[in-house]
Parts: C-alpha cells; sequence; structure tokens
C-alpha cells in the first residue's frame, strides 16, 4: 500500500499541476470519449497507453477476457457498460481488445484449472462457443497455436454478441456505429485488426488503411422505396 499511496502522491504533485487545464475542462464540461474499448482486465494491457489516449478520450470497461455477454434484461456491468456508452455518450467506435498470453483463454481452453474459481468457469461459458471452434478447426495446432486461435475467435464470438444489444444493433442500422476488434500482442508491442471482409486479423500500419470488422453505414435489410410502394 505504500508504494500505492507514493503513486498517488506523485500524481499529485507532478502530473497534474501540468494537465490541471484539461482535468478543469473536463470537469466543467463533462466527458466526450472517442470510444468504447471493451479489454481484458489483465494488468499488462493497459487500454490507454495502447491508444495514446488523453483523459476524457476513451471509454474503458474491463473484465476477465474481454468478454461481452448477450443481451438479456438482467442488469449486468458489461451491458449497462455499452449502453450508456452508445445512447448516452454517443461514441462512434466500439472497440474489443483480446491479447497475447490471456490467462482467460488458457482457462477456457483448460476447465480443470478453474476447479476452484466458479464464478471464473461461469463467467467464461460466454466463450463456450470458441472452445468449441478450437476443437473443430484448430485441433491440428500445438498447444501455443491453438491458445492464440482461442484469443483471436474470442474477440469475434465478443463482436457478434455485441450486435445482440439493443442500442448497438440500432446504432448499427443508422450507420452511426463502427465495430472493431483487436489483438494486442504484449511482447511485440504489435496491434493486429479484424478485417471485415476478410475476416482474418492483420497489422495496424501506417502506411494502409486500418481493418475494420464493422464499418459504419445505413444496414437497413428493409427497402423502404418498396415498402412505402407497399403501403399504397
Amino acid at each position: 500500500m505504500n508504494e500505492l499511496a507514493g503513486r498517488v502522491i506523485q500524481f499529485q504533485r507532478d502530473v497534474f499541476p501540468h494537465r490541471s487545464d484539461l482535468y478543469e475542462r473536463l470537469a466543467i464540461h463533462g466527458q466526450r470519449p472517442k470510444a468504447l474499448m471493451i479489454s481484458c482486465a489483465d494488468s499488462r494491457v493497459v487500454p490507454e497507453e495502447i491508444m495514446h489516449a488523453d483523459p476524457g478520450d476513451l471509454f474503458v470497461c474491463r473484465n476477465a477476457g474481454n468478454i461481452v455477454p448477450p443481451y438479456a434484461q438482467a442488469n449486468g456491468g458489461v451491458t449497462s457498460t455499452v449502453e450508456y456508452a452508445v445512447e448516452g455518450l454517443g461514441v462512434n467506435d466500439i472497440i474489443v481488445c483480446g491479447h497475447s498470453d490471456c490467462g482467460a483463454m488458457k482457462a477456457l481452453l483448460d476447465p480443470q484449472s478453474l476447479s476452484a474459481m466458479p464464478n471464473v468457469a461461469a463467467w467464461l461459458k460466454h466463450s463456450h462457443a470458441v472452445g468449441c471452434i478450437v476443437e473443430s478447426s484448430y485441433a491440428h495446432l500445438d498447444p501455443a497455436g491453438r491458445l492464440r486461435a482461442a484469443i483471436l475467435e474470442n474477440v469475434v464470438a465478443q463482436l457478434a454478441h455485441l450486435r445482440t444489444h439493443p442500442s448497438v444493433a440500432a446504432a448499427i442500422a443508422r450507420g452511426t456505429v463502427s465495430l472493431h476488434g483487436w489483438f494486442f500482442d504484449i511482447h511485440a508491442g504489435e496491434v493486429l485488426a479484424l478485417d471485415g471482409q476478410t475476416n482474418r486479423f492483420a497489422p495496424i500500419r501506417e502506411d494502409r488503411p486500418m481493418p475494420i470488422a464493422l464499418e459504419a453505414r445505413p444496414r437497413q435489410a428493409a427497402d423502404l422505396s418498396l415498402i412505402a410502394e407497399a403501403a399504397e
């Protein structure tokens, strides 16, 4: 605790005085974050550092395994955070970010390791489909390859869950929200992004457009002109 207290004091003494104008604006005018990032709670993954974000730039939801449970009426922290980010704050980008060496995905592939953690085991049921995908499509890989596949497939699965949330579904239909699936390689410091056209992850590079899982544009299944004609 002494070390933690020392860091707080250092922030108050050395950091805050140089950023007091920014914090004053945020305190007076409120927040207008550019994106919602749903990332793992792993201490090695710092969303604000990865995105080089200032206070007020990023709305963050962290949990074991960067999981987004499918929408349900039962209240939950992730569901409430997503709903508030979209409806309350009007974010235009939602990022689900997995990472290398993810402990949650290791546990998903080795359920026996969770015998003393029943709540974690229950939480990881939201990624049950990922385990099935790995068993059916990646069984030939070595353990390291299977883990990496699980981490990437988990990002894809959670993006699919995200689209079951009414606020997100409505924003997608309006064309006001883009969805992003990212993978952060802790060792290399590299971020891969899911390309919705190829369904593969590719590095984010300065010299090429960033891959996007689902680009913002109106997505209405019904042809409004045909509906109008039918009504007449």
